[in-house]
């Protein structure tokens, strides 16, 4: 699995005009399922996402979680973090899961994440959304399950 993290004071997600999810301050965490991914994987980002120190202390370092903040998180489902563009013009996306595998693991990730106490918004799987931010900081993360 594959996550990119953005530190938020606010984001929010709409399809179709309406806004179907939105959180104050905490992480927007794009989000995506690779072939071969499952359990172990979504367990071991959502450890290392709420526990990850990238929010400033009293003295200004990025010394607390998402856990000490009590933020919010709101998981997009992005299967093009997959993208391969190392050939031709157009990316492949073949190291992504198909939706009938990819999309429960989005949903245990986003129930990972919410056993932690955290307020979790999320996207429609699937759907074109527009995703609006405001970035903090800006702080940005990228994480491979793999490389963890």
């Amino acid at each position: 699995m594959r996550a990119l993290l953005q530190r938020v004071s606010q984001a929010s997600v709409t399809v179709e005009g309406e806004v179907v999810g939105e959180i104050g301050g905490g992480l927007l965490i794009l989000l995506g399922v690779g072939q071969g991914d499952g359990e172990a994987q979504v367990k071991t980002l959502v450890e290392k996402i709420v526990n990850l120190r990238i929010f400033e202390d009293a003295e200004g370092k990025m010394n607390r979680s998402l856990l000490d903040v009590e933020g919010e998180a709101l998981v997009v489902s992005q299967f093009t973090l997959y993208a391969d563009a190392r050939k031709g013009r157009r990316p492949s996306y073949t190291n992504a899961a198909p939706p009938v595998l990819a999309e429960p693991l989005v949903e245990r990730f986003k129930g990972g994440i919410a056993g932690y106490g955290v307020k979790v918004a999320g996207g429609v799987f699937g759907a074109h959304m527009q995703v609006q931010l405001c970035n903090d900081g800006p702080v940005t993360i990228w994480l491979d399950s793999a490389e963890l």
